[in-house]
Parts: C-alpha cells; sequence; structure tokens
C-alpha cells in the first residue's frame, strides 16, 4: 500500500522542515540551469518583470537581480523568505520577497509578469494540482509572456516532495495554457541532478497552435 501523500499544501509542512534543517533542495546557489542561461544572454528581454515561484531562499532570485531584471520571489515558508530578504540586503539587491501561497497569486498579480523561473516549485506541489498551478502562471504573465522552467526529477514514481515528472506530463499540464517553443536537457545541471532535469521555455497561450519544440537554451 501507498504511504499517504505528504501534505504539501500546508505552509506548516514546509515551515517545519526549515525548522528542522530538512532542506535536502538546497543548492546554496543558483540554479546551473538558470546561470548557463543568463550567460548565453537570451533568457529573457532585458528589464523583464520576473516572478519566482518557491524561491526558497532566493538564490536564483538574486542572480536574476544582479543581471537587471525586476525580481519577486515568493514561497510559502516564513523562514525561507525571511532568509531571502537578509540575502538580498547584504547584497544590496532590490529583489523582492512574499510570503504566498503560489495558488492566489493570479488575485493580485493577473497579467502582472513579464517572465516566469519555474526551478522546483513544479515538484513541491500537490501532482494534482498541477494543471492548476500552470494556469497560475499563464494568469500572472502579460499576454505572450515567457515561462522558462527547469522540471525535476525526470524519473518514474509517486513519491515526494520532490514528486517525480514526466516529459509527456509536463507537456499535458502547460498545453491547455502555453506554446512550448524550446525543450531539452539543460545545459548545466548539479552533479547529483543531471540526467534528471528537462528545461523549457514556453509562451502564453493565446490561441496559437503547438508548434514542434526545439531547444530551450
Amino acid at each position: 500500500m501507498d504511504e499517504p501523500r505528504k501534505p504539501v499544501s500546508a505552509a506548516a509542512y514546509w515551515e517545519g522542515l526549515y525548522a528542522e534543517r530538512q532542506d535536502g533542495w538546497e543548492l546554496g546557489e543558483a540554479a546551473p540551469s538558470l546561470q548557463a542561461c543568463l550567460a548565453s544572454g537570451r533568457p529573457f528581454t532585458p528589464g523583464a518583470r520576473v516572478a519566482v515561484p518557491g524561491c526558497g531562499r532566493g538564490h536564483d532570485a538574486r542572480l536574476l537581480a544582479r543581471h537587471g531584471f525586476a525580481v519577486t520571489g515568493f514561497d510559502f515558508a516564513e523562514a525561507a523568505v525571511t532568509e531571502a530578504r537578509q540575502l538580498a540586503s547584504h547584497e544590496r539587491l532590490a529583489a523582492t520577497f512574499e510570503r504566498r501561497d503560489v495558488f492566489t497569486l493570479a488575485k493580485d498579480y493577473a497579467g502582472g509578469f513579464d517572465a516566469v523561473w519555474e526551478y522546483t516549485c513544479f515538484c513541491a506541489i500537490d501532482p494534482d494540482r498541477r494543471a492548476e498551478y500552470a494556469r497560475t502562471l499563464h494568469d500572472i504573465l502579460k499576454p505572450g509572456g515567457t515561462l522558462l522552467a527547469c522540471f525535476y526529477p525526470l524519473k518514474d514514481g509517486t513519491d515526494g516532495p520532490p514528486f517525480p515528472v514526466s516529459r509527456q506530463g509536463i507537456e499535458a499540464a502547460l498545453g491547455p495554457y502555453f506554446r512550448i517553443v524550446e525543450s531539452g536537457a539543460p545545459p548545466a545541471s548539479p552533479e547529483r541532478r543531471r540526467g534528471l532535469e528537462w528545461l523549457v521555455r514556453a509562451e502564453r497561450r493565446s490561441g496559437a497552435p503547438v508548434d514542434s519544440p526545439g531547444r530551450a537554451c
């Protein structure tokens, strides 16, 4: 019999992990895939307003801020948001961080962002809510906005978090809301995640048919 799914839709679950230092997802730096995309000079338009859902301690958000983007990071855990703010303040970066349930963002940020960077939020939420999450990302983006996402872990199974993902599942969740422009293995991954990540660049859907994707970076 499968074990009951962990209560990932409750903020207390994540607060407990931070309190117990059970934060095995923490890399201590920005995602290598994002670093590589920024080094290529092509992730987003200059000065874009970028949302980072499930930002954790804000490593990715701060990297984006250092590259001149107007960044807002969101996380369920107050402990994560507090640390993210402290780190940004120490580096004198203008990144903003909010303690939020990401599923409520459309209420305040409908069409508010030019781009979204997604990394390890998709795999942290209840898998039954992935289509809802994709809809949320669609709703907070401007028409034609960009979703750049590095999905993890690409493997079989049901236990989590992180809950396993598949290319087919990614496409099914995004399909109604986004046109996948490029996809493929990221140019860089943490050593322990190599072969388990899948990078996707997608455009907020406005009725255009889905084309055959190329490579994301």
